[in-house]
């Protein structure tokens, strides 16, 4: 199973906006690192879930857009103090590739607890609109397969 981890992309300050909407870099951002994944990747996500949040719904509807997730798009606990217990748990029963578009320190605190049973280390530095592949093999062991930030596709 692969599971995408996703930092919402860039969003606006609250001074600019109270909702937190994406700005006009995050959506170029986020555009640009799903082209990129679809070329080069055989990437395929049964579902994209979000946050709820503004700029978390904005960022999974772009990419949406280019990985056309057969069961769509939905709101779920994903939250940035969301319990990643409750997540690792979940995802030990899946069994179809997904993505979460979330917030720090929630992504962190997750992929440390699955990559190394520890929710307080620092193991993926994640960056808006990156996108984190983790793989689960067989046994259940999950191991880091790819890591793309926008930065790198300049």
């Amino acid at each position: 199973m692969n599971l995408y981890l996703v930092q919402h992309a860039q969003a606006k300050q609250k001074d600019e906006s109270a909702e937190r909407l994406l700005t006009e870099k995050g959506q170029a951002d986020i555009s640009k690192v799903a082209a990129f994944i679809v070329k080069q990747t055989n990437i395929h996500v049964n579902s994209i879930m979000h946050s709820g949040k503004i700029r978390a719904l904005q960022t999974a509807e772009i990419l949406s857009e280019h990985l056309n997730p057969s069961g769509g798009i939905k709101a779920v606990e994903l939250g940035p103090l969301a319990n990643p217990s409750t997540w690792a748990d979940r995802l030990s029963e899946e069994k179809e590739d997904i993505m979460l578009v979330g917030h720090l320190p929630h992504l962190s605190k997750l992929s440390a607890l699955l990559l190394c049973q520890d929710e307080s280390k620092t193991i993926v530095n994640f960056q808006t609109g990156g996108i984190v592949c983790l793989f689960r093999d067989e046994s259940g062991v999950w191991s880091i397969r790819w890591m793309v930030i926008p930065e790198i596709l300049n």
